[in-house]
C-alpha cells in the first residue's frame, strides 16, 4: 500500500516539474517576444494556456485521489498538500506569460529601450527564483531558499524603478500613457511571479521541515 502511494507521489511530482517547465517557459518566451517584437512567438505562448489548464486539472484530481485512497500521513501528506498549492502558483505564473504575450502587438517599437531592458533585467532575477523554488521541491532541500527575502526585495525595487521611469515617460508626452501603462503592468506581473516563487518556497519549507515560514 505504501509502495503504491509513493509511486503515485513520484509520478505526481514529475508532472509538477513538467508543469513548472511549461509555466516558466511561457513567461520566458513572452519576455523574449516582447523584447524582440516577435509576434509569432507571442502567439505560441497564448496557445499554450490550454496545456497549462490541463496540467492543473489533472494534477489536482490525481493528488486528491491519492489522498482519499491512501490517507497519507506526515511528510507524504505534506508533500501532497504542497503539490496542490504549487500547481496553483504555477498556473498563475503561466497565465502571466500569456497576458504579457497578449500585448506584444500593441507595444511593437513604441517604447523606450531602457524600459524594456529593465523588464528583461527584472525577469533575469525572477526566473532563477522560480527555478530554485522548484528545484527545492524536487530535491526536498531548502538551502536554495535561504536568501529569498533579499531576492524578493530586489525584485520589488526593480518594479518601482520601472514604475518611476514609466511615469516620467507619461509626463513627457500624454501619447505615451497607454504604452507606459502596459509596461507598468508587465513589471507588476513579474513582481507577482516573484511573490509566487516565494509562496512555493514557503510550501516547500513546510513540506520538508513541518514548520511554517513567511517570506513575502
Amino acid at each position: 500500500m505504501a509502495r503504491e502511494m509513493r509511486k503515485d507521489i513520484v509520478e505526481l511530482k514529475g508532472k509538477v516539474l513538467d508543469m513548472a517547465d511549461l509555466a516558466t517557459g511561457m513567461l520566458d518566451d513572452a519576455i523574449e517576444a516582447l523584447t524582440n517584437n516577435n509576434l509569432e512567438l507571442a502567439k505560441s505562448v497564448e496557445e499554450k494556456k490550454h496545456n497549462l489548464r490541463e496540467y492543473d486539472d489533472e494534477i489536482e484530481a490525481e493528488a486528491l485521489k491519492t489522498i482519499g485512497l491512501f490517507q497519507p500521513m506526515a511528510i507524504d501528506l505534506r508533500r501532497l498538500g504542497a503539490i496542490l498549492k504549487i500547481i496553483t502558483y504555477l498556473y498563475r505564473i503561466g497565465r502571466y506569460g500569456k497576458d504579457i504575450a497578449g500585448v506584444v502587438s500593441e507595444l511593437q517599437g513604441k517604447y523606450p529601450i531602457s524600459e524594456m531592458l529593465g523588464i528583461k533585467h527584472m525577469w533575469e532575477h525572477v526566473e532563477p527564483m522560480i527555478r530554485d523554488a522548484i528545484d527545492a521541491f524536487d530535491q526536498s532541500e531548502i538551502e536554495k531558499l535561504n536568501d529569498f527575502v533579499e531576492r524578493d526585495d530586489e525584485v520589488d525595487q526593480m518594479r518601482w524603478s520601472i514604475f518611476r521611469e514609466s511615469v516620467s515617460y507619461m509626463i513627457e508626452d500624454p501619447k505615451n500613457i497607454n504604452i507606459s501603462a502596459h509596461i507598468i503592468m508587465i513589471a507588476r506581473y513579474l513582481e507577482r511571479c516573484g511573490d509566487h516563487a516565494c509562496k512555493i518556497a514557503e510550501k516547500v519549507h513546510y513540506m520538508v521541515t513541518g514548520n511554517h515560514i513567511e517570506i513575502s
